[in-house]
């Protein structure tokens, strides 16, 4: 999973030293290569008919969630060539609390005090960094910090319609190679006409196989072992890496409003999944009856 949000983290500072491409183009061009590698992939680990039967019997919850990757991979890119990694990464570290409270309202689950507590304090965090950027007079900052929202309600909407389904442990990685052909189609026309050179496609084609395939496969290999407090512990290491990558390959150093405010969504992230996991490990050492 370390390894998995390592890769994941790269983004910020690949897309820092691209060319020539606008927002659609890389986005197009990161999910085209996603899909090919997917494709590939996929293929070679289960084979291309079986792989092609799983997309063809899949059912409306694996293209509603192959949307919700769609959704996720356009509004990541876009939102990270529009404003900071920072903001882009420190709005999508909600979403674990998104999707409880999403979970609370749609499948009725119990949410302890300490989730209230995180969702309160992650909330005042994400207004802080929103009001500064309101106060400011980029507008293309501010709209990307917006379109970044879209990547952690996305994510709610997915595990939400998966677990509502009855298939939370059934195999739903073709959805991703759904959302990254879906992504690619989306984006095709506003990126027209191509302007990136080939520096910039060699870039982009290891986002879409290093930063997107692969980890992909591997957290959902590692997501068979861990519990969802560990994940959503470890999944917090993409924003120390991408934030750290870009600040020290980019000299995109994050402003204070953004020190602070993350810190707030981080600290109530960790404080929520670190009582959970004590809480786990408390219950699993009781005796049995």
């Amino acid at each position: 999973m370390v390894i998995a949000t390592l890769l994941w983290s790269i983004a910020g500072i690949v897309t820092r030293h691209l060319e020539s491409v606008a927002s659609f183009e890389a986005t197009f061009w990161r999910s085209f290569f996603n899909a090919v590698a997917l494709v590939v992939l996929l293929g070679w680990l289960r084979g291309l008919r079986p792989l092609g039967r799983s997309l063809i019997d899949g059912g409306a919850v694996l293209w509603l969630s192959g949307l919700c990757w769609a959704v996720m991979f356009t509004a990541f890119m876009v939102a990270i060539t529009m404003t900071t990694v920072a903001n882009v990464l420190i709005t999508m570290a909600i979403a674990p609390l998104l999707t409880a409270l999403l979970a609370r309202i749609a499948l009725g689950h119990f949410l302890p005090l300490r989730t209230w507590v995180a969702i309160l304090f992650a909330g005042l965090g994400i207004a802080w960094m929103y009001a500064h950027e309101l106060g400011v007079a980029d507008a293309r900052n501010v709209v990307g910090t917006l379109v970044a929202l879209f990547v952690p309600i996305a994510a709610a909407v997915n595990w939400t319609a998966i677990q509502k389904s009855g298939r939370g442990g059934g195999d739903m990685l073709p959805a991703v190679l759904i959302g990254a052909v879906l992504s690619s189609v989306v984006t095709l026309l506003p990126a027209l006409p191509f302007q990136a050179t080939a520096h910039d496609l060699g870039w982009l084609a290891l986002l879409g196989v290093a930063q997107l395939a692969i980890p992909c496969l591997i957290a959902v290999a590692a997501a068979r072992r861990l519990a969802a407090p560990e994940a959503a512990l470890l999944s917090l290491l993409e924003i120390v890496f991408g934030v750290s990558w870009t600040w020290l390959g980019a000299g995109e150093s994050p402003g204070q409003h953004v020190l602070a405010g993350g810190a707030l969504v981080v600290g109530a992230m960790v404080a929520n999944e670190a009582l959970a996991l004590r809480s786990r490990i408390r219950v699993g050492a009781l005796p049995q009856a």
